[in-house]
């Protein structure tokens, strides 16, 4: 079992709710970045709204920020960020990770369009954590109260150390997954072996374009390979692009990093189907775990 404790990454919080309190919180966190010795330039991954505002008030050190809109920062899953600042910080952060990012999610898009959406971004809150406990990277994550309502700014403080509400990760991530998962629907599709080109078929008979399809099908195969031994019989139900899998393994998965690592090569697992699907959900119990898969 992974367990959570502080470590070099710097994790923190700011709230707002006026282009002022943005101003206030972001200008001396910035300056912070410029003024780090051997660090790379600060980065400010927020609203475009509020980078024209940060321009501004940043004068000529703007030319010193790196300024990315965050719809072009977050254009998918919880799981997909995670993949995108490891990408960046192994591209652009100075040694052991070392630069200062301020971001500010996509509350008034993807994020919060529902409860189970805010939901795994919480849940990435909360394992960044982890994910990036060894780097010497500092972020700063922005949450204006006129999009991200009390509910997911007050289950965000939970994932920040810097606040009075903290909470350990493997904790949290725990009391998330402890809400159980509906039932298949009665006409749930059985399939003994979740082989890639029956699953393939079954999804385009179910409207998935044969290019989504082939993905939904590679991201089933590939989970079944990394929990197998299988325990019964793998399920299929839904219409596109909704299309859910869920499989049963013989033994507990215990990690809620599971799918958020890059595996080896060639094993990419349940890392390829966090980064394919919408949703990727892990519920444990004493006889296995549960995994079930939606495309979208």
């Amino acid at each position: 079992m992974t367990t959570g404790q502080r470590t070099a990454f710097d994790h923190r919080m700011a709230v707002f709710g006026t282009d002022d309190g943005f101003l206030a919180a972001a200008l001396p966190f910035l300056g912070e970045g410029l003024a780090a010795p051997g660090e790379p330039p600060p980065v400010a991954i927020a609203d475009p709204r509020n980078l024209d505002l940060l321009r501004d008030a940043l004068g000529a050190d703007a030319k010193d920020v790196t300024c990315i809109a965050h719809t072009d920062w977050y254009t998918g899953s919880a799981a997909n960020a995670v993949a995108q600042a490891a990408s960046y910080l192994t591209a652009h952060a100075g040694p052991g990770g070392r630069i200062h990012l301020l971001m500010e999610p996509v509350w008034s898009g993807r994020a919060g369009r529902s409860a189970r959406e805010t939901t795994e971004w919480i849940r990435y809150e909360a394992l960044a954590n982890l994910l990036f406990a060894p780097m010497a990277t500092t972020a700063l994550c922005a949450y204006d109260t006129r999009t991200a309502g009390p509910a997911v700014v007050a289950a965000a403080r939970r994932a920040h150390p810097d606040t009075d509400v903290y909470q350990d990760p493997v904790r949290l991530t725990a009391e998330l997954d402890a809400v159980p998962l509906p039932l298949p629907p009665d006409g749930a599709h059985p399939m003994a072996e979740p082989h890639a080109a029956a699953v393939r078929a079954w999804a385009e008979a179910r409207g998935l374009p044969a290019a989504d399809a082939e993905l939904f099908a590679t991201a089933v195969a590939e989970t079944a390979a990394a929990l197998a031994p299988l325990d019964g019989h793998t399920l299929l139900w839904g219409e596109a692009p909704a299309c859910v899998c869920e499989l049963r393994s013989a033994y507990r998965l215990d990690d809620p990093l599971a799918g958020f690592v890059p595996p080896p090569v060639d094993s990419p697992g349940l890392w390829y189907a966090r980064q394919v699907c919408a949703y990727v959900d892990v519920r444990d119990d004493t006889a296995g775990a549960t995994v079930r898969l939606q495309y979208a």
